[in-house]
């Protein structure tokens, strides 16, 4: 076999020999040139571009592992769990444009019965810290009747300050009223032709120091109050007042410990009269005061000195218990007081007041009260009280026999008792309307007297607002009072100044019919500046008499415009 393998491999290679000889032959042009064609052969070398050189299926056992280099620094910190729920954050708003406060106004208007009103109000400004400001009002009238003439002034400075500790506040006040005793009796038609004229002037200051509020448990607390006036008639009544009262308190957790005190000195003057009416009350007391109640429980101490000298001792509990928050709270109350009587206050009731008017105090022995209060919703809002009151001395206001359109006051020897019922409510069904009213239900049970003359045994107040819109606004209101009765005399009776008991067979007792006075108003504002009113009184034009022969102005109404910068 290899013999056979070794013969065809030489005959192959002199077969080749003989090509290559024979393609490398000489050859020569017809001139005579030679030239040779040179046929070079060798081995095929093929090349290819790199992409082809990719394998049509990749050798996945070649895999290389790339080894990325990281460096590590480790924080040593604590691990927070935190599981509560997170605040939500309020969201900051845009600082709102500051408002532009109105500090003053005048207010002008006139209308039927010569009706004349005139206010004005001044103010220094927003700053809490300190304000300064007054105001001034005017208001009078005439009415049908000879002399039924009355007109107001009134006059008050006031000022406050803020100090880091103490707050400082005072005030300076000036009434005066003026009026005729223009009482008409219609079966007597001749016996006041001329009415006397009466002006009433009181000049009042007051200063006040307070220590300001703070969260402290076991705080300490004080109070400090001056006041002081000067008050007269046309004729020879005058009388002075001085009062000062002051109270210090501790807290001690929910209790606090405190003292009131308070002395008065007043002398009232007339022609035939002269009476020091003054008073010394203490009123030492403690007070629970926990979440759901309030209890405060002490004495009142009163000691009267000058014309009428006596101690009294008197029980001072108040106690108000939240059954339902916001809706339902039950209070009640226990005390006793002595009332100073002044001529002041008597002609702030009943301005005709006669001449030589005997003051002395009224004691109001003991005193219950007790009722509910609260709210049923917003907008919705109540109070119901049952009262029982005790009263030694309490004075009335009776016609005097020589000169029927004057009042003189006696008092009521012994123990008149009061029973009543108080209500009261308020109402807001929107923004745009409101209704509140007050009701009052007494039952007088006089010591002496045959009745507590011109003291009402029911008296229904009710107010009415409704604002149409930014711009037009309704008020209304409403008076209702029963009859009450008077007392006149058929002879002369005993001088007031030494009356104690009554003489009914010369007495004559008159009723006084009860009214209903109705009044509505209207506002519109124009502008931030300017505004209109208009106001009517006495709608149902009703000639009805609080008093006896004194009529009250019949129907009147008045607008005007009021100005504010």
């Amino acid at each position: 076999m290899k013999s056979i393998k070794y013969i065809y491999s030489t005959l192959f290679l002199l077969a080749a020999g003989i090509v290559t000889v024979q393609a490398q032959e000489k050859k020569q042009d017809e001139k005579g040139v030679v030239t040779e064609e040179v046929e070079v052969v060798r081995p095929y070398k093929p090349i290819l571009a790199e992409a082809v050189k990719l394998r049509r299926s990749p050798n996945l056992d070649d895999v290389k592992t790339y080894k990325a280099k990281f460096n590590y620094s480790i924080t040593d910190r604590k691990l927070e769990l935190n599981s509560d729920i997170q605040k939500l954050q309020a969201q900051a708003l845009a600082d709102e444009k500051a408002s532009v406060l109105v500090n003053n106004y005048v207010k002008g208007a006139f209308g039927s019965q010569a009706t004349l009103l005139g206010e004005a109000y001044f103010n220094t400004g927003k700053d809490e810290g300190l304000q300064l400001g007054g105001y001034f009002k005017h208001f009078s009238q005439e009415g049908k009747l000879n002399k039924q003439n009355s007109s107001s002034q009134q006059l008050s400075v006031f000022g406050r300050s803020i100090l880091e500790e103490n707050t400082v506040s005072g005030r300076i006040n000036f009434e005066r009223n003026g009026t005729y005793f223009y009482g008409i009796d219609d079966a007597r038609p001749t016996f006041n032709t001329d009415p006397q004229k009466q002006a009433l002037t009181f000049v009042e200051l007051e200063g006040e120091l307070v220590k300001n509020f703070t969260e402290d448990q076991d705080a300490f607390s004080y109070a400090l109050k001056a006041n002081g006036y000067l008050w007269g008639d046309k004729y020879d009544a005058k009388e002075s007042y001085f009062t000062l009262n002051g109270y210090v308190n501790k807290r001690i957790s929910s209790f606090n410990l405190g003292l009131a005190a308070s002395t008065e000195f007043g002398n009232t003057k007339d022609a035939l009269t002269s009476v020091g009416n003054n008073l010394l009350r203490l009123n030492p007391y403690i007070r629970l005061q926990v979440k759901g109640a309030k209890v405060t429980a002490g004495i009142n101490f009163v000691q009267e000195f000058g014309a009428f000298s006596s101690t009294r001792i008197f029980p001072a509990v108040t106690a108000d218990f939240t059954l339902i928050p916001d809706y339902l709270q039950v209070f009640g109350e226990v005390k006793g007081d002595v009332n100073r009587n002044s001529l002041k206050g008597f002609t702030d009731e009943n301005p005709w007041l006669n001449n030589n008017i005997l003051v002395k105090n009224t004691v109001e022995k003991l005193s219950f009260s007790a009722g509910i209060k609260g709210t049923g919703g917003p907008g919705f809002g109540y109070k119901a009280k049952l009262y029982i009151r005790q009263f030694d001395d309490m004075p009335l206001f009776v016609n005097n026999f020589a000169d029927f359109n004057k009042f003189d006051v006696i008092y009521d020897f012994g123990k008149t008792k009061l029973t009543g019922l108080e209500g009261e409510i308020s109402v807001q069904v929107s923004d745009a309307l409101k209704w509140t009213g007050k009701l009052n239900i007494d039952d007088w049970k006089p010591a002496q007297e045959t009745y507590s003359w011109f003291k009402p045994g029911l008296k229904v107040s009710s107010n009415f607002v409704y604002t149409f819109n930014k711009k037009l606004s309704f008020n209304a209101g409403v008076v209702i009072q029963d009859d009450v009765k008077a007392k006149l005399y058929l002879s002369a009776p005993v001088n007031p100044l030494q009356y104690v008991v009554p003489n009914t067979s010369i007495e004559e007792i008159v009723t006084v019919k009860g009214y209903v006075d109705l009044g509505i108003g209207a506002d519109y504002k124009i502008n931030n500046k300017f505004s209109v009113f208009a106001k009517a009184n006495n709608l149902l034009n009703t000639n009805y008499s609080r008093y006896l022969y004194y009529q009250v102005n019949g129907f009147n109404i008045f607008g005007g415009l009021s100005y504010s910068f």
